[in-house]
């Protein structure tokens, strides 16, 4: 019999939180929110991914009360800093390049699919 892991939304609010600052995104920056709100919306629902800018940007702008334009902006900086200042052997095994090769950065959407989905598999969502 297979059990199944049922993890508690805190739960995975922390695990989030500690994969993002492991990839090397600072708490202070306000796209840290709205990127662990958007990696947590996805590992639960994985359609989302497909409709960032239909569905996951305007409902992120709701719950913070901001616009589309700011959440889209706010998380790709996150992106960048995380890029330019991450864990390079952490990158090559989520994303198969890293920083330090002449690759440029994955989109929003590539980094908040693969993260959602490394989320999923680890704790069991699938």
């Amino acid at each position: 019999m297979i059990q199944e892991n049922v993890v508690s939304r805190q739960e995975l609010e922390q695990a989030i939180s500690g994969f993002m600052l492991e990839l090397g995104i600072p708490a202070h920056l306000r796209g840290y929110q709205y990127l662990r709100s958007a990696v947590e919306m996805c590992a639960e629902d994985m359609e989302l991914v497909g409709s960032v800018t239909k569905l996951l940007y305007p409902d992120l702008a709701k719950m913070y009360q901001t616009t589309d334009q700011k959440i889209e902006r706010a998380i790709r900086n996150a992106i960048e800093v995380s890029w330019e200042r991450g864990n390079s052997s952490l990158f090559e095994q989520l994303f198969g390049y890293c920083n330090s090769w002449d690759n440029n950065r994955p989109t929003n959407s590539e980094y908040i699919a693969t993260v959602a989905d490394f989320i999923r598999l680890k704790y069991g969502l699938v």
